[in-house]
């Protein structure tokens, strides 16, 4: 059973509460971010993880937000071994020439913003723990390879994630802090629940889509998470294996 630490970003709901129920099972402590506390403290009891879990209500677009949920974490458990960097948000489909400034910003705030704030504070911390290091395993996506129609900005920071991570591999290897990304692919969820009854295609179709469980995406960040710092998954692609993605769709 491991004694390490995650904080887990995200973790009220989809795959966040799906990894932070994996993580408790192999005896993980988790410190569980999100802007409201009841589906936190919901995703602790349905882990199970009793005292080994912290809720810690945070707004991941707010510097200091961010900075008070790590030295929280400190506090709690003296170290943070892993951040799943997991909240983000798609927006509201939206055709390029009628997307808002605000709705771009809302996206891009807290899917690169957001997950770059906290890889910041959990490198800090990490750099200065003893033993020194840790792993950030950043939630990517599929549209970190290809888009899907009216999510320009999803897309966009999906791909800048994919920078982010790899930024932060080259810069981790002098402190033994390991970076990787997971590239997930119609997972069921809330997100998706629109996937089974149709959603647009390339060709202007709308066309239902298989899913996959998201306990098949926990189980993935977990062989991520427990690898030793001296080897990385630098890059992950879980998917329902039979979604509009490969080939011509």
């Amino acid at each position: 059973m491991s004694e390490q630490v995650a904080v887990i970003t995200g973790a009220g709901s989809g795959v966040g509460r799906a990894v932070a129920r994996e993580l408790a099972a192999a005896g993980w402590r988790l410190v569980l971010a999100g802007r409201r506390a009841e589906p936190l403290r919901e995703t602790a009891e349905s882990a199970g993880a009793g005292g080994r879990a912290l809720v810690v209500p945070t707004d991941v677009t707010d510097p200091a937000a961010v900075g008070a949920l790590f030295e929280a974490a400190a506090e709690r458990f003296g170290r943070v071994d892993l951040l799943f960097n997991n909240a983000g948000m798609f927006g509201a489909p939206t055709p390029v020439e009628d997307l808002g400034h605000q709705e771009w910003r809302a996206v891009v705030d807290l899917n690169l913003t957001g997950a770059f704030l906290c890889a910041q504070a959990a490198f800090r911390q990490m750099k200065a723990q003893r033993p020194q290091g840790g792993r950030i395993i950043n939630n990517g996506s599929i549209s970190a390879h290809v888009p899907r129609p009216h999510s320009v900005a999803y897309t966009a920071t999906k791909h800048a994630v994919t920078g982010l991570t790899r930024s932060l591999s080259l810069e981790g290897r002098p402190y033994r802090i390991a970076c990787g990304q997971i590239d997930i692919g119609n997972a069921a969820t809330d997100m998706t629940a629109a996937m089974s009854a149709g959603v647009r295609q390339a060709d202007g179709r709308i066309a239902p889509e298989p899913t996959m469980d998201v306990a098949d995406v926990a189980r993935t960040v977990r062989h991520m998470a427990e690898l030793p710092l001296e080897a990385n998954v630098q890059f992950a692609t879980v998917m329902a294996t039979a979604m509009p993605y490969i080939g011509r769709g």
